[in-house]
């Protein structure tokens, strides 16, 4: 059992409880009814789900890594490529906040820390 992987999974769960809440409430029904074109609409939709889609995938294969369903040899690169994401998104996220004129960025964009958190705890599962 690897409780880095598992404490990764559960806090891609809580991301995804949060995105399909906080972000429904706060993000995607605010754009849908906006005065956008209706293809940028229909576009951020799918974004908004492929997102849902991607932390849902990454959580149920952090789980079973974490349980020992997956050997390691096969999910050492599931879980790398989960990591490297996760962190990427964490780092363009910081760097549009930095970049951007927002007032208080880190805090109003604050999706860079769970998903630094899933980044790091995978990575630890995987060395340690």
């Amino acid at each position: 059992m690897n409780y880095y992987f598992l404490v990764a999974a559960l806090l891609a769960l809580l991301t995804l409880l949060t995105h399909l809440s906080h972000g429904r409430k706060e993000y995607l029904f605010p754009m849908l009814s906006s005065e956008l074109d209706p293809v940028v609409k229909a576009v951020f939709h799918c974004i908004f789900h492929f997102v849902s889609l991607f932390i849902l995938l990454s959580m149920i294969i952090l789980a079973a890594c974490g349980f020992d369903l997956i050997s390691m040899m096969q999910g050492y690169g599931l879980v790398l490529f989960i990591a490297l994401n996760f962190g990427i998104f964490a780092i363009w996220q910081l760097f549009l906040a930095f970049d951007s004129e927002i007032p208080s960025p880190f805090r109003r964009l604050f999706q860079w820390m769970p998903f630094a958190g899933i980044a790091i705890l995978s990575l630890m599962g995987i060395y340690f």
